[in-house]
């Protein structure tokens, strides 16, 4: 099954480089060093988890897998721009990134700031081209989906919240309330944005990918701490132990490194529950469950 999988994730990452590749202005075209410096953010690199949360959600709902790719591009675009200005040396400070020079680092961090602000300004004008959907109000609705999902009721609001937390104590509810907005909104929009792709909306579909992927949004930055504690930096494609040595709460660190797995387990199988009436028709969500959750052990 795994290898099934295997094959269905890499071409699911073949079609977004390839979209991807189409969508960033060439490198040619003026304002070139910028034009450079976006390509060089966004593509051959990562495991395009968001992309592939897109499709196998397109998938369960019946979505076109072309239409998939138009949302798949303009969560990764959003993604992408976040690493960029996360990296930063007023942010995280992280000179690599998927296992390269971060942008700012391989440029300067006046070109990585509008490399962020472009990206991001380019995955609304993609969201928003005509024939996405066959409704308006629906294309609406991805659009508002995603704004929430990246701004300060989202992703921007929880990394305001990392930053604020360095050198603090946090609870679990509360290191779950920041990485809900900092990185379980972008996931949660990831699957419902695949589920919206589809011509027609099932409403009890829609809402059990809601429910399934705010538990694998939760569970993938369990992992990701985890990751940070166990791997090394050609794995990770990072700088390991980078959260430890700012002095950030993590889940291993507020847990400690069993319950933290134990904890990754449970997300898992609350993650799992709500498509289980749909069988084989969620397998793509379910197997990718378990990729997000069993990266490190």
């Amino acid at each position: 099954m795994m290898t099934d999988f295997q094959d269905w994730s890499l071409l699911v990452q073949q079609r977004m480089e390839t979209a991807l590749d189409r969508t960033l202005p060439p490198a040619d075209i003026a304002p070139q060093r910028l034009h450079h410096a976006m390509r060089y953010a966004v593509l051959g690199g990562g495991k395009r988890v968001r992309a592939l949360l897109t499709h196998a959600a397109a998938e369960l709902c019946g979505a076109n897998p072309d239409k998939a790719d138009v949302a798949a591009v303009a969560v990764e675009l959003i993604h992408a721009y976040s690493l960029v200005h996360d990296d930063m040396p007023c942010m995280d400070d992280d000179d690599l990134r998927r296992g390269k020079p971060s942008c700012h680092m391989q440029y300067d961090d006046a070109t990585a700031l509008l490399v962020g602000d472009a990206l991001q300004s380019l995955a609304f004008q993609l969201l928003a081209q005509p024939g996405l959907c066959n409704e308006a109000t629906r294309q609406l609705e991805m659009l508002h989906l995603l704004a929430v999902a990246s701004g300060s009721r989202g992703m921007a609001g929880g990394q305001a919240i990392d930053l604020a937390s360095v050198g603090q104590s946090l609870t679990q509810e509360e290191l779950e309330y920041m990485h809900i907005h900092k990185t379980g909104t972008l996931i949660r929009a990831a699957a419902l944005l695949g589920a919206y792709c589809a011509d027609t909306i099932e409403t009890a579909r829609v809402h059990a990918i809601a429910q399934y992927a705010q538990s694998i949004g939760l569970a993938f930055q369990v992992v990701d701490d985890i990751l940070d504690e166990q791997a090394d930096t050609v794995t990770l494609g990072k700088t390991a132990g980078k959260d430890a040595q700012s002095n950030k709460p993590t889940y291993v660190t507020i847990l400690g490194l069993e319950r933290a797995k134990l904890l990754a387990r449970e997300l898992l199988e609350n993650a799992l529950s709500p498509l289980a009436i749909y069988g084989a028709e969620a397998q793509r969500l379910n197997q990718l469950a378990y990729f997000i959750t069993q990266r490190s052990f």
